[in-house]
């Protein structure tokens, strides 16, 4: 993972001073919440339903265990003694009092963290693949590149303060496993048939109010030109983006509103900035500053490529299955990497208690060479892990709970905080979400559905991603109560779902109460309509939407008595 320098430990230490002299003057009533707003925002602080929300970044969602030990630290210290992994791949608290704020933001300068454009009108946490640098598909390693724009985005004076937040996503590898078409710049490393290295430039892509999905801007751009393409899509984006209604001031909007203009108006640009600006061309990436950082991205020492074995010979039950859905090839022979599943009962999808976070370190520290990664799905994953270790690491994530063998399955859902914490939700995800998992505990059951996406958003903000949901569910507000919209066949643009395209409404909002109904309606009505051997996305593309509504609305009991006009 990438090794801090001095000036990037005084930068950050240097920004967590800065923040508790706001934060003084904030509490003592010099600087009032309003110029202290957007302050705290641009630091990952928000102020929640309950209490303040902390966002925590984890760069392209890297972790050290000596991080992730502190983030534990933090939760027992000052939260409630848990935390919560992100789709985009960061942790946040919401418990922690905004008097400790100041405090907390040097614990995690200690080990070279922050919330730095974590939240705000600002380039967020680029993310990426949960297994880059190790997957055997991967054609580039996205993690230097990733780095590099981190860098590069990380106070930039002129996209302080955009008309709305603003999301990268990278992938290096054959598949997409990044839901790049899904971010406002999704971007795709690729090798030309000299064995240059480039990349395909999406943008426009978004969730939220208009789902859409990213366009091809630039097929193949030579690597060493991305940040003056990215700085001339922002720039385009700051200066006609809409400011005067934030449901249309995503950059997805005016790629569609503007079209052809936009792609053109930021070629112009980009030819303007290595043409006209004074240093323009200082901002084309040195060979030499990519391979400082990329560096930092080698295979740890002492990792070499081993005899394959067979990791299935003898194995049987729970175990078996674990190494099934819970363990993924590597590009070394010898290695494998293994997920440490946050989906299972008692807690909401993505949380982590202090002690599993202390928990999953020592995992890391064992068998993986301190390092870790925290998926787009709400996971940890280890990347280093030896395959006669693999025995021994079961038996260690089984003990404390992370060995639930449900990767990819419908018990591995991803979902927001929802109403229970968020100030913005129309309705809660963890309730649902619990429910759901409660249903569908029997793994043989489990095993029969298959490979399925569910998603689950408590907003329209899009957090849980349900527009990309085999099955999404979207809770919603009617007249003060609590409903739930369900969408299907939605993709993230991984091979199992393929290209990335929304889910499609099936119909009027249920109560909350007939969610998992809805749910147990849909997976039987898969599996009365699916072929041999067919997964739940591809009858569903095959069939269509239609033999599944009847169904589900057939469930109806809360809604039962009332009119569709009322849902």
């Amino acid at each position: 993972m990438y090794a801090y320098t001095d000036f990037d430990r005084q930068f950050v230490r240097a920004r967590a001073a800065q923040f508790r002299d706001q934060l003084e003057r904030n509490l003592a009533g010099t600087l009032s919440d309003d110029e202290f707003r957007p302050l705290r925002l641009q630091n990952g602080w928000y102020v929640q339903r309950h209490a303040p929300m902390l966002r925590v970044a984890v760069p392209y969602g890297v972790l050290s265990a000596r991080q992730l030990r502190r983030l534990a630290e933090i939760a027992r210290q000052w939260d409630r003694g848990y935390g919560h992994f992100t789709t985009r791949q960061n942790l946040q608290y919401n418990w922690i009092p905004l008097k400790d704020a100041a405090d907390v933001m040097d614990a995690l300068a200690e080990v070279d963290m922050h919330g730095i454009q974590t939240s705000g009108n600002c380039i967020r946490n680029i993310t990426t693949d949960g297994l880059a640098g190790v997957a055997p598909d991967e054609i580039v390693d996205p993690r230097p590149y990733a780095e590099v724009l981190r860098q590069w985005s990380t106070l930039h004076p002129e996209f302080a303060f955009l008309p709305r937040k603003f999301k990268i996503a990278i992938s290096g590898a054959a598949e997409d496993r990044a839901a790049i078409a899904w971010h406002d710049i999704g971007l795709q490393l690729r090798k030309n048939a000299a064995g240059e290295v480039g990349f395909q430039v999406l943008v426009g892509g978004g969730m939220g109010r208009t789902p859409i999905t990213g366009q091809v801007i630039h097929d193949f751009l030579p690597w060493n030109q991305i940040l003056v393409y990215l700085e001339a899509i922002v720039r385009v984006y700051n200066r006609y983006g809409r400011r005067d209604n934030m449901y249309k001031a995503r950059i997805k909007i005016l790629v569609k509103a503007e079209g052809q203009a936009f792609f053109d108006a930021v070629n112009t640009e980009f030819q303007h900035i290595l043409g006209d600006d004074a240093g323009g061309h200082e901002h084309l990436i040195p060979q030499a500053e990519l391979d400082r950082v990329a560096a930092s991205f080698t295979t740890p020492a002492g990792v070499n490529a081993l005899p394959a074995q067979d990791i299935f010979e003898g194995a049987q039950g729970a175990y078996k299955r674990w190494l099934e859905r819970n363990v993924h090839a590597h590009r070394l022979s010898g290695y494998r990497g293994v997920t440490l599943s946050l989906k299972r009962a008692a807690l909401p999808p993505g949380d982590a208690t202090d002690a599993q976070m202390e928990a999953a370190a020592a995992l890391a520290e064992r068998f993986s060479h301190s390092e870790l990664r925290v998926t787009h799905d709400q996971n940890l994953l280890l990347p280093w892990v030896r395959e006669s270790d693999l025995g021994a690491l079961y038996e260690l994530a089984k003990a404390h709970g992370f060995a639930t063998p449900n990767i990819g399955l419908l018990s591995d859902m991803i979902a927001c905080p929802g109403g229970d914490f968020c100030a913005l939700a129309n309705a809660r995800s963890i309730p649902v979400a619990a429910a759901i998992t409660e249903r569908f505990q029997d793994l043989d059951e489990l095993y029969d559905i298959g490979d399925i996406d569910l998603h689950i958003s408590g907003c329209i903000n899009s957090c849980g991603h349900h527009h990309s949901g085999h099955i999404g569910i979207l809770g919603v507000d009617k007249d003060g109560s609590e409903w739930y919209q369900i969408t299907l066949g939605g993709s993230d643009g991984s091979t199992l779902s393929g290209a990335a395209v929304p889910g499609k409404v099936i119909g009027p909002s249920f109560a909350a109460d007939e969610v998992p109904d809805v749910i147990e309606s849909l997976i039987q009505t898969y599996r009365g309509q699916r072929a041999a051997n067919e997964r739940f996305i591809d009858t569903v593309r095959r069939v269509g939407i239609e033999p599944f509504k009847a169904p589900a609305n057939a469930v109806r009991t809360t809604t039962g008595t009332l009119s569709a006009a009322a849902r």
